[in-house]
């Protein structure tokens, strides 16, 4: 039976039944106490009753705490995350129970993070983030009874799908820029991007596997690099064009044994230096076109490259087979043939 017991400003509940754990919780209210009672007996009554103490007592936050140590440090993209871990906890939900959350909880946040113009994916991650972690402590923190919170709510539509390439002089003018020894403000040129912006173009190699490429792993004279525990988990072996061979052989070795000892940080500064100094080349040279290079990722240079692996005959196995695409149809995201190459082969 429920008893209620008048706690300072609230009531306390307390449920007792033969066969199950006591169950007591405060409320601001006697009558939430007398609803709250009774779901809890009739869930006892059915015997579907499951405590609810332990995601009652734990924060957003603290739950973010414990994912981070036990979940997130163990993932390859364990930094980023553990970035968004932060910016949840700094979020007005933080400090409510994992028990008290709902769905309209996080649609709210959801709406105020597009508002605030946040990419649709960044606002997707996010909520999967909070989603595995509701997952997580239902089935392995024993709180069976917390429903997840955010499975009934509407992700944001994301369209990734990119077709930019390479076209006219962009590519001139950016390789020239990186081989620009400085940019008249005092910044040194970082030495091993020109290097690696290249060997991207001959290999579709994705930005952290050219970052984590070591020397022992690459055969100049079988003319294969093999990049470790890459994105899909596994090894993967790169055949290298002579243009990507007479790269690597025109690099000095570093006491590291890394291909590229540079950071993904100082790679993004010299980028961005390099593209601005490259767009103001292509100004003072006249150029007019007022899109040139306005929007080029470095991950861009991985679609370039596949794209040139079709263009260059290979059939989509083939192409696989050097970028590490296992589902033909991300494959066929990062491909788009230039019209003119193929009226060409038409004839």
């Amino acid at each position: 039976m429920a008893t209620f017991v008048k706690r300072g400003r609230g009531w306390q509940a307390k449920v007792r039944k033969e066969g199950w754990p006591q169950q007591s919780k405060i409320f601001s209210s006697k009558a939430e106490a007398v609803d709250w009672a009774a779901v809890i007996e009739s869930e006892m009554a059915r015997g579907v009753f499951v405590s609810r103490t332990e995601a009652e007592g734990t924060t957003l936050a603290e739950g973010l705490d414990r994912y981070r140590d036990e979940v997130t440090v163990h993932k390859k993209s364990k930094d980023q995350e553990s970035k968004t871990i932060e910016v949840w906890k700094r979020s007005d939900l933080a400090q409510r129970s994992l028990a008290s959350l709902r769905s309209m909880d996080f649609a709210r946040y959801r709406d105020q993070c597009l508002r605030e113009g946040l990419a649709p994916a960044t606002v997707r991650n996010r909520l999967a983030l909070v989603s595995h972690l509701f997952t997580t402590a239902r089935r392995e923190w024993g709180m069976e009874g917390l429903a997840n919170a955010t499975q009934g709510v509407k992700k944001p539509r994301v369209d990734n799908a990119r077709d930019r390439r390479l076209p006219g002089e962009e590519e001139r003018y950016l390789l020239a820029a990186l081989d620009d020894p400085g940019d008249g403000a005092g910044n040194r040129r970082n030495i091993w991007v020109p290097a690696l912006v290249r060997l991207a173009l001959e290999t579709a190699a994705r930005q952290s596997e050219l970052l984590s490429l070591l020397w022992r792993d690459v055969d100049l004279v079988r003319g294969v690099a093999t990049v470790r525990d890459t994105k899909n988990g596994d090894d993967r072996h790169i055949p290298l064009s002579n243009a990507s061979r007479l790269i690597l052989s025109g690099l000095p070795r570093s006491v590291g044994g890394k291909v590229f000892p540079t950071t993904a940080s100082a790679l993004k500064q010299s980028w961005a230096r390099a593209v601005a100094r490259a767009i103001r080349n292509y100004k003072t040279a006249g150029g007019k076109d007022e899109g040139f290079l306005l929007d080029l990722r470095f991950h861009d240079l991985r679609h370039e490259a596949t794209s040139r692996l079709f263009e260059k005959g290979l059939n989509p196995m083939e192409a696989g087979a050097v970028t590490g695409h296992k589902d033909l149809r991300m494959l066929k995201r990062y491909t788009h043939l230039r019209a003119e190459d193929l009226a060409k082969k038409l004839g």
